[in-house]
């Protein structure tokens, strides 16, 4: 009788997850991995495999010839120019001297908000439209000068880009100043303009940065860019940045406790330090040889792992598996690189289910034994 009593409540008695061997069955049974994930023994050959994958690379995205980067001084649509005129003799833009000698004076004029318009032209009184886009301040004043040869006696022209919004980026969101940043001929990169804008509000290996340039985008942690300088891209003339608050965690479930999410809070936590964060497996209920790690691997290392790949897809969902009743296990857990949104899974012990038993007979019983004591 008690043999099938402690039958029926191993199964019908409430768990906190599946044992080692549920989750492996579940791995083989169509019907239940629905995703179909695959699981991966922790081994020094998988932590050289995942410490090779390549982040995600800004450098990849497009970038213009070196030289093209010298914008600054060239004028776009929007731009405003500040436009000074000085002439000798009879001008076209002051009245005529009122002495004999005020003719032998250059007479200066100011045009001080010159707009650049859509099509890229300005209107000069009595030149008319001219076209300036993409030309440099010395050269629209070398335009301006040749139209007012026949019409001014030694003309000289100075140009000055005052606001050159064409030769601008936008940055915006998790950062402390957010607007246009105009670029000069110092050549700013990713992490220049950041820090131009007053810097993230948030540290930033949870900050994501976003770069959109001509239709393209890159995306990749804030971190990546400060510690690898081929990441730390030249900025361009168009660039929009936006820099995305994303705090890194990982949740636990299983035999260690209640479910739990926990916030990285340093750079970067190795699944043997996000194990003691949470006190590592239970001792009376957890299976230290079923520690599972759940994530959505790219899909180029699940393939380098032998496992399916759907050629839609950049992500495949692996399960990766940590004996911890084998001492090699903690230096394995040591150098696996815990990633944001990783779901660590303590399996049950086997036993704890028949212990589960034994605890609700006790419970049953205990009020009869104390009540047949009490009537001796």
């Amino acid at each position: 009788m008690l043999s099938a009593v402690l039958l029926a409540g191993c199964d019908t008695l409430p768990d906190s997850g599946p044992t080692e061997s549920g989750v492996k069955s579940a791995q083989s049974n169509p019907k239940k991995n629905t995703i179909g994930y695959g699981i991966v023994q922790v081994s020094p050959d998988l932590i050289t495999l995942l410490n090779s994958e390549s982040p995600p690379l800004f450098s990849n995205i497009e970038q213009s010839p070196a030289m093209s980067h010298y914008n600054s001084d060239r004028a776009g649509p929007g731009d405003t120019l500040e436009i000074d005129v000085y002439e000798m003799g009879d001008s076209l833009y002051v009245s005529r001297p009122s002495s004999a000698n005020a003719s032998e004076v250059a007479k200066r004029s100011n045009f001080s908000a010159i707009v650049v318009n859509g099509d890229g032209t300005i209107d000069m009184p009595y030149i008319g439209h001219i076209r300036v886009e993409n030309l440099t301040s010395d050269e629209i004043a070398d335009k301006i000068r040749a139209g007012m040869k026949t019409q001014s006696q030694a003309p000289q022209v100075m140009v000055r880009i005052s606001k050159n919004l064409a030769n601008s980026i936008i940055i915006f969101g998790d950062i402390r100043r957010s607007g246009r940043l105009p670029l000069s001929l110092h050549e700013e990169r990713l992490v220049d303009v950041i820090a131009l804008s007053g810097g993230g509000l948030h540290p930033s290996e949870d900050t994501m940065v976003q770069l959109t340039r001509h239709g393209q985008i890159a995306e990749g942690p804030l971190k990546l860019i400060e510690d690898d300088p081929a990441q730390n891209i030249m900025m361009e003339a168009g660039d929009r940045l936006q820099l995305i608050y994303e705090p890194r965690t990982f949740t636990v479930f299983g035999a260690a406790g209640k479910p739990t999410e926990t916030a990285f809070s340093k750079s970067s936590v190795n699944l043997a330090e996000a194990l003691a964060r949470v006190g590592g497996p239970a001792d009376s209920r957890a299976d230290p040889n079923a520690i599972f790690v759940f994530r959505y691997e790219s899909s180029d290392i699940a393939e380098r792992l032998g496992l399916p790949v759907s050629p839609d897809s950049k992500t495949t969902p692996i399960v990766y598996q940590l004996d911890m009743m084998n001492p090699a296990s903690f230096f394995l857990a040591e150098h696996f690189v815990m990633k944001n949104k990783d779901t660590i899974f303590i399996a049950n012990a086997k036993s704890n289910k028949v212990s589960k038993v034994f605890n609700l007979i006790n419970t049953l019983i205990a009020p009869g034994m104390s009540a047949g004591r009490s009537m001796q």
